[in-house]
This record gives structure tokens, sequence and C-alpha cells, in this order.
């Protein structure tokens, strides 16, 4: 059942679920005279007579009952839920999910805070429930037990009350209830049920297991089990937990420990290795201003970080970082090529482009638009700046380069969309709306989605002829862009500039560079793609490669209902061959 079909919804079924609804309409309504097995059977039969997926079900029903909680059950809301933990065995298969469905719905109910009373009273119902299922007279899952003992706040001392009122040992109460706490614990850790033992005993605040139980976690995985435990007995158990790590070289997980426990001081090497690491996955990942933000102004990470930028060959990022933190030392050191990932990259040279063209003004837009249009086949990519908060608007495409044979524009829009808006429309549109030229590109609905954002007030990107996305004719790309250059033309991209500012005017050598590469690769690599494509010149052992099939001739950039989008999609992207065959 979901919200949208409540009891009072039920009336649009057959007759028999026309009573069934009519009961549950009053019944739950007021719940004085209703019995927890009556009240079990009512939601039994609620969840039969739903349409809802299981997921759906659970959360709806979970709302009904927080909504019936507040409906008079008697004694007692809290009372009430005991009761029914009681009988639920006896529905057999729908006892699991139904008592994690109320006890779930309790829990919600207990932090307004009402009827203190009945909590107080519920409290040792529960603990009697506690050892009616540990000692197998109730069957539960051990989760449940876990809920209890929290949602209703069971110590030794409400144990022991329970065992003196079932006369059951004749020990002194508070030992008695520790023992048996203990043994229960055992054995959850004997059946690996490392997480329930130590929330067990977590509550309880029983702290007389040791080291031995915390290397068996780590032995089995049990990370987060082993990491609640620790923190639990303190910190000397997290400094034995950190070193245990390190030691097994589980330099994440020391890491994380460290920083939440505030164990710097403790170990300083470890935490300045783990930051190090992550520096320079995201060094190598492009995202400079992530990775020095992560440094906080310590010291020894920004130096760590400008040696990674001179390794990368980003000299624009080591005069940056230099500038910026007042180093010294570093701006005589003559910056190396690129070697952080120990490969050799594609230079622009390699391509034979010949020149690289700004475009930011109606001459330059107009010769630009001119050249293209007489080539059979363009390689297109943009740029932007990078937004790295969390939730926010991505920024503005800056530039869009288009590449032909022998030369790379690159336009920028924003520029361009602030003096001439109009001769930019017209411009690109000749180009990405003409059924003569192939635009070639890689992961093209992304960079189709951006420029949309940015600037739907052209209608330039509102429809595209022609797209020939490369990342499609390879069944199995990895690495983007540049794994598919290091396949297919024996060397990767440099990607260190990607996330850097594209906005910046002038953008640098190296990004116009970078930039350039980026488009003019395309090109290259549909190239040596069309000369490979046919079965003379196709390598024994190897198969075909088809590009001509993911031509799209044709391919709106509006948004449309899910009917339209399903109704159209073959229109959308027929393909065709007359285009291919003249290229």
């Amino acid at each position: 059942m979901g919200l949208a079909e409540r009891p009072t919804d039920l009336h649009n079924k057959k007759d028999e679920t026309d009573q069934t609804g009519t009961i549950l309409v009053h019944a739950f309504s007021d719940l004085t005279y209703i019995s927890p097995v009556v009240f079990l059977y009512l939601l039994k039969e609620c969840y039969i007579n739903g349409t809802c997926k299981a997921t759906m079900k659970f959360r709806a029903l979970q709302q009904q009952v927080y909504q019936v909680l507040h409906n008079n059950p008697q004694p007692g809301p809290a009372t009430f839920v005991i009761q029914c933990l009681y009988i639920l065995p006896i529905f057999g298969l729908y006892c699991e999910g139904f008592s994690h469905l109320i006890v779930s719905a309790l829990r919600r109910y207990l932090k307004l805070g009402l009827n203190a009373t009945d909590s107080l009273e519920a409290k040792d119902l529960a603990a009697q429930l506690f050892l009616d299922i540990v000692g197998g007279f109730v069957n539960h899952d051990e989760r449940i037990v876990v809920k209890i003992v929290e949602i209703f706040d069971i110590k030794l001392d409400n144990v022991e009350k329970a065992m003196c009122q079932l006369k059951e040992t004749t020990d002194s109460g508070c030992d008695a209830a520790k023992t048996f706490v203990e043994q229960y614990a055992f054995e959850l850790i004997e059946s690996q049920s490392y997480m329930t033992a130590v929330s067990l005993l977590e509550q309880f605040s029983i702290r007389q297991s040791g080291k031995n139980f915390l290397f068996s976690m780590i032995r089995n995985k049990e990370f987060k089990a082993a990491d609640k435990w620790a923190i639990f007995m303190g910190k000397q158990m997290l400094c034995v937990l950190v070193q245990e790590y390190i030691d097994r070289n589980l330099l994440k997980h020391a890491y994380d420990i460290i920083k939440k426990n505030n164990l710097q001081q403790e170990f300083p090497d470890v935490y300045h290795k783990c930051k190090e690491s992550s520096l320079k996955k995201l060094a190598e990942k492009g995202c400079w201003d992530v990775a020095e933000a992560k440094t906080n102004d310590d010291r020894q990470l920004i130096e760590y970080l400008v040696y990674l930028a001179m390794e990368a060959g980003y000299s624009e990022k080591v005069d940056e970082l230099c500038d910026r933190y007042s180093l010294k030392g570093f701006l005589d050191v003559k910056v190396p090529e690129a070697s952080h990932l120990h490969s050799r990259y594609l230079h622009l040279n390699e391509l034979v482009v010949e020149h690289i063209i700004w475009v930011d003004n109606v001459d330059g837009l107009q010769n630009a638009t001119c050249h293209i249009e007489g080539c059979k086949f363009v390689g297109v990519d943009c740029e932007w700046k990078p937004n790295y908060e969390k939730g926010s608007k991505p920024n503005k495409v800056s530039i869009m380069q288009i590449a032909s044979e022998k030369m790379v524009f690159i336009f920028d829009l924003i520029k361009l969309f602030k003096d001439v808006p109009d001769i930019l429309d017209n411009c690109l549109a000749r180009i990405l709306q003409s059924p003569r030229i192939l635009k070639l590109g890689y992961n093209f609905q992304c960079d189709i989605k951006q420029l949309a954002h940015s600037y739907g007030e052209l209608e330039c990107f509102k429809q595209y002829e022609m797209l020939l996305d490369i990342q499609n004719v390879f069944k199995e790309p990895q690495g983007g862009l540049s794994g598919l250059a290091k396949k297919i033309l024996g060397a990767g991209l440099n990607k260190t500039r990607r996330n850097s500012n594209w906005e910046q005017r002038p953008l640098t050598q190296n990004q116009l560079e970078y930039a350039a590469l980026d488009a003019a690769v395309l090109v290259h690599i549909f190239l040596h793609v069309g000369s490979h494509s046919h079965p003379a010149t196709v390598s024994e052992g190897h198969d075909k490669i088809e590009w001509k099939s993911q031509i799209v001739s044709r391919m709106d950039n509006v948004k449309k209902s899910k009917k339209g989008v399903r109704s159209k999609k073959k229109s959308r992207e027929s393909k065709t061959d007359q285009h291919c065959q003249s290229s």
C-alpha cells in the first residue's frame, strides 16, 4: 500500500476488499478497544491488499503505524508495540518485516517525547522480551534485539529486575545480568555477528573484551564494527586500531580513524602520508583546486602539491602556488615534462596542426565559419570552469573548440555571446546543423547538455545534424579520450589542465594547446578508424571497426515528455550512409 492508497481508498477494489477497508478505517482511527493481535491481522491485510512495490509498501505502512500510535492504543503506545512483538512470531513470513516496521515507527514516535509514563512501564516489559528472545522463547532475529535495547535504553539493572521476576537466579543481580549479556555477545561473536555484538556491549557498557576481539573483527574485514568498538573503548584502543591498520597497509582506514578522532599528533607521519596519497589522486584527475583546499594551508602538503605540479609539467600551477604561499626555491627549478604517470603524452605538433586560432570577434567568427563549412568532418569539444561546490549550478561553457585536419578554432563563447549573440547563433547553426559536415565528439551528450544549459537563448544548440560520438564506436572504451588516444594513436593525453580556470583571459599557451589537442585528436582518431574500416585493411584476428552505423543524422536537444521521447526515438536516431560514402 502506498500513501496514496490509504484504507479509505480500498473501495475501488472488489467487495471483499471494500469490507476490509471499512474495518481498517474504523480500527485504525481509534485503537482503544483493538487488541495487538487484531491490529497485526489488519496490518497484514493492508500489506496483502496493497498494490505498490515492497519498499514503498514498507514506507507507507511505517507511516500508517506511526499515525496509529497517536490513536490511543492500550495501555500505551510503547507497551502496545512490545505486546505486538510478543505475538508477531505466529505470523510466520510477515514476522521479520513487520517487527522492523513497528519498531521503526515507535522509534520515530518516541522522539516526540510523548507519554513518558508508558515508556517507563514498557522498559521493564522490553527487558523481559530481551530475555525471552535471547532464551529462545520468542523467535526474533538479532537485529530486532539491538533495536529493542536501544529504543528502550535497557541497562543491566533492567535486565537484573526482569531476571529476578523470573526467579532464574540466586546470584547477585548485576553480576548475573552482566554474565547473561556477555554470554549472548560471545555467541554473536562466535557466529561472526560482530556489529550486533558491539552494539549490545556498548549499550550495556561492558568493556571487558579487548585486543583479540578487535583483531578478530579486522581479520574478518568487519571494519565498521572494529571502528565502533575502538571508539567505545577509548583512545588507547583507537591507537591500537590505527596501528593495526597501518601494519596491514590499510592506510585509508587508518587515515579516517585519525581524522575523525583527532589523532594527528599521535600519528603525524601516517596522517601526512595519507593526505599526500589523496592529493596525488586529485592531481592526476586534474582537480588542483580541490587538492589545494584539502591541504588546509599545511606548508608540508602545499610543497608536496607544488612537486606534483612540477612532475606534471604544469608550470602555471607551480608559479601560482609559489606566489600565493610565498614559496622560495621552486621557481628556479626547471619544470620537467609530465612524468608522474610514467607514460608519454601526445603533443599537438605530432598531429600536424598548423594553426590555433582564437575567435572572439565578428571577423574571426565569420572567417572560421567559412573555413569549417568547407570541411567534410570536424572535431568538436568544449571547456568550462569547474565548480566544486556540491549542489551548485555548473559554470557556463567558456570555449568551444572546432578542429579540421590542419587548423583548430577556439571560440570564446562568453565574449561572443555578450557582444554578437545573433551572429554567433547564425554561424554555429550553419556548422552544427549542417547535414554536409560530420561532427566528431567524445561523450557528446555531456557537451550538448552543458551548452543548452549555458546558452538556452541560442537556437544553434537546440538541434544537431550528422553527429558521430567516437566513444560509441568502441565497445569498451577505457580511460576516457586519453585512453582511447593511447590505444589508437599510441600515446595518451595529458589531462593536467582539464580542470583549470577556463574563464580567465587570456588563456595560457598551455591551456590553448590542451584545448586544441582535445578537438584535433578526434579528427585523427576518426581518420585512423576510417582507414581501418574496410575488410581489405583490417588485420587478421581483429574485429572490423564499425563507425558508419553510429552516425546520428539528427538530434533535437529540447525537453520532451517521456512518451514523446519514446515515440520519436527512432526518427531522432535514424542513421544514414549517404554522407559517409562521400567522406
